[in-house]
């Protein structure tokens, strides 16, 4: 499987608006999911090595930015037809397991990761409170496997850095992972 990176942060791109069903029965709006003081939307899925090697580090980067005032999303806009492994049961079913301390919406018909421009998984944007881009970097330095522990959290000081200052590192290393699973046009 290929590796995919995105592009470098378009810093001050406003993130587009969405509307989506969640794992735990609610429908959320970016309003809602926005934090006073920044917001990190992730684009994951079930399946992918690369998400799946930084799960555990994702999850404990929300619960660590939440205090912080940023609110954090996560959203799978896999095609389930063809990568079943993605589809919104198996989304519940891996929310409940690993106890998301954010909510997965799902973004079946794609509309959310065409509007953000989002290429692979995880494709990570940290928004400022004005919900302007500041952060499209790497988790950190790990691949599809874990790097060691004490590797540095760059998400987690980038949206350290935004909830604090309103602004972003200029310099950021890109994420890499899976590409997103479009559906056939």
């Amino acid at each position: 499987m290929a590796a995919a990176s995105p592009p470098v942060c378009d810093f001050g791109w406003k993130a587009p608006a969405f509307s989506l069903p969640t794992t735990d029965g609610r429908v959320l709006a970016l309003s809602d999911v926005a934090g006073p003081k920044g917001t990190l939307v992730m684009f994951i899925c079930n399946h992918c090595p690369y998400v799946l090697a930084v799960l555990d580090r994702m999850i404990r980067d929300a619960r660590d930015l939440q205090p912080l005032g940023v609110g954090v999303a996560a959203i799978c806009s896999n095609d389930a037809v063809t990568y079943p492994a993605d589809s919104f049961d198996n989304m519940k079913r891996l929310a409940e397991e690993r106890g998301f301390p954010f909510p997965y919406l799902h973004d079946e018909d794609q509309t959310v990761a065409h509007a953000y421009g989002a290429v692979c998984t995880p494709d990570f944007f940290g928004f400022n409170s004005d919900l302007e881009l500041q952060y499209r970097g790497r988790l950190d330095a790990s691949g599809s496997r874990p790097g060691p522990h004490d590797l540095r959290r760059d998400l987690f000081e980038a949206m350290r850095e935004v909830s604090s200052t309103g602004k972003g590192p200029q310099d950021q290393i890109r994420s890499t992972g899976c590409s997103i699973k479009w559906k056939a046009a």
